[in-house]
């Protein structure tokens, strides 16, 4: 469909006068015209009328003629475009173009003759006169009524010529301002997309705050020492968190960094009942994952690792490479799985926020599962996409959508 006011400003177009660069083309093109009528007529093998005598006179009757023609070429060529042939009012059409070809081809001829007569005479036995009643009457004008048409014809193209030409600048126009809009609603969705991100891991970042000073708090009373070492690893660890600048990702190597941090404060707290081993494949130091993406697992881990039914707690924290896939894998010795994945996920915070992180940065090119572990507890498996700070990865079409939750017992 087209848009509004387009066939408005199509018609305005079509009926303007012509522009300079026109007019210079219809004063080049008649005045072509007239210099091979005159050409003609010089090299007429009969003699011709150009005698060395009439020469001047003549050859300036033609181009009077045709400068006249000239003139009169932008009214015809509005006319074209003010009386379009169109079904609906074809005889109005058909009427208005015979009776201003009649005037237009009597206007010319009367003024031909006048120049002939009066203006550009030429030697003669008998002096010419004007008779406007006997050109009427004898059809002296079908010449001229002639050309009218033809130019009448020219004036149709041109109307045509202009309309296609401004329906093509207007689809132009309309695909570059959908591309301007399909670009600002690719930003838009990218700038939201970063903004639910953020929003998530600022969520988690006091999540993991309030958890750990709930841990500093239980040991106030009977371990000072304890709370002083606690509180020093807890800065360190606020500090990587405040100075990290807001980014998604961040290398394995500093994960795994943060969390020992985290690990030492936890340990602190759980008074030997807690033992965690942290097992990394050599070379997948440098591959991306989610910042803070492994402590919300692992504190789940060890809330059910270290339950009053299992006394000591064991947590194992793996990552290595399958494939084009980073593996991070943390496993406990708790109860194990005792509900469907979806209510497991629904429990807290920290995991919800790590299924709705990994769906923001990877859509369907990752998994997240829960599955016994191979000592009796829960282990929950993260896939990611191998990449790494040189490498542009992002999820293509058909991952737009984001990964369902993938669950499963064994």
């Amino acid at each position: 469909m087209a848009a509004p006011g387009s066939s408005t400003a199509t018609s305005k177009l079509a009926s303007a006068w012509p522009s300079r660069f026109e007019w210079k083309l219809i004063f080049a093109f008649w005045t072509l015209i007239a210099v091979f009528t005159v050409g003609t007529r010089l090299l007429d093998p009969r003699g011709g009328d150009l005698g060395s005598v009439m020469l001047f006179p003549k050859a300036g009757r033609v181009f009077a003629s045709y400068y006249l023609w000239a003139l009169v070429t932008p009214l015809i060529f509005w006319m074209a475009a003010r009386f379009e042939p169109k079904r609906s009012q074809l005889l109005r059409t058909v009427l208005a173009h015979l009776g201003v070809g009649f005037l237009v081809a009597l206007g010319i001829d009367f003024a031909t003759d006048l120049l002939r007569i009066h203006v550009l005479p030429v030697p003669a036995p008998r002096p010419a006169t004007f008779q406007p009643l006997q050109a009427i009457a004898r059809f002296w004008f079908i010449n001229e009524l002639v050309i009218y048409g033809a130019i009448l014809a020219t004036g149709f193209a041109r109307v045509y010529y202009l309309r296609e030409r401004m329906r093509q600048q207007e689809a132009e126009r309309l695909a570059r301002e959908a591309q301007e809009l399909e670009a600002q609603k690719a930003e838009l969705e990218a700038q939201l997309a970063a903004a639910r991100l953020e929003a998530l891991r600022m969520q988690l970042n006091p999540h993991f705050l309030f958890n750990t000073l709930h841990a500093i708090s239980t040991l106030v009373g009977h371990d000072p020492k304890g709370v002083r070492r606690m509180i020093a690893r807890l800065s360190t660890l606020l500090r990587y968190v405040l100075e990290e600048n807001g980014r998604q990702e961040s290398p394995l190597s500093e994960e795994i960094g943060f969390l020992r941090g985290y690990l030492e404060i936890q340990e602190i707290r759980f008074q030997g009942r807690l033992n965690v081993e942290i097992e990394i494949e050599p070379g997948v130091e440098s591959a991306l994952v989610p910042s803070l993406i492994l402590q919300p697992i692992v504190e789940n881990a060890m809330k059910h690792g270290t339950s009053e039914q299992t006394g000591h707690g064991r947590v194992v924290v793996r990552a290595y490479r399958e494939g084009e896939e980073l593996v991070l894998e943390v496993a406990d010795n708790g109860p194990g799985l005792d509900e469907p994945p979806a209510a497991v996920m629904e429990r807290g915070t920290g995991l919800t926020n790590v299924r709705a992180r990994l769906e923001g940065l990877y859509g369907n090119a990752h998994r997240l599962s829960f599955h016994a572990s191979a000592f009796g507890g829960l282990a929950v498996t993260i896939r990611l996409p191998y990449h790494e700070a040189g490498d542009l990865y992002a999820p293509s079409a058909d991952d737009e959508e984001g990964a369902p939750l993938a669950g499963s017992t064994t």
